[in-house]
């Protein structure tokens, strides 16, 4: 396996590893204690990873925050769009998060509410919110005053606002 490292392999003489508070917490060296370049080019496409996910982050955050915002005049002017990320603002994330449960509630009251209609009502709600047809209209196909559809959309109504209020 080639592979272009960050340290070169004639480079590679012992690895330190240190905890947060900077004590040292353990060495390597290639070629003892069973190390083995394939530990090492392991350990170094990590430290790359960590690396390059650093980089990004010093690049983006500091420089490039205000992306995160929304501004109106002049401020907004000034920020490259590209460079905006809106799929990680925590903010957004949270409202989206809410929004989605939301809809999932609301979406669950409007399955109970049509349940618990009648077949000739679902048919009716279907002509009137889905096909979007007139009253008049439906009133001549089933042979019916617009009065009546009127009363059976206002019991429709009713039932429904038992569900979805």
């Amino acid at each position: 396996m080639s592979r272009h490292l960050k340290t070169g392999q004639k480079n590679r003489a012992t690895y330190i590893y240190y905890n947060t508070d900077g004590d040292r917490v353990f060495e390597l060296k290639p070629g003892e204690n069973g190390v083995t370049e394939t530990d090492i080019e392991l350990l170094h496409s990590m430290d790359d990873a960590e690396v390059d996910d650093q980089r990004r982050y010093e690049y983006r955050v500091p420089a490039h925050l205000d992306a995160y915002h929304d501004g109106d005049g002049e401020e907004a002017g000034d920020r490259n769009n590209l460079l905006a990320d809106n799929s990680t603002n925590p903010e957004r994330l949270l409202i989206s998060q809410e929004d989605e449960a939301a809809y999932a509630d609301r979406l669950l009251q409007l399955g109970k509410a049509m349940n618990s209609l009648q077949p000739q009502q679902r048919a009716l709600f279907e002509k009137v919110y889905v096909q979007r047809r007139t009253n008049v209209d439906i009133a001549a196909e089933e042979g019916v005053t617009e009065a009546a559809i009127r009363n059976r959309l206002k019991k429709i109504r009713e039932k429904l606002k038992k569900y979805l209020l």
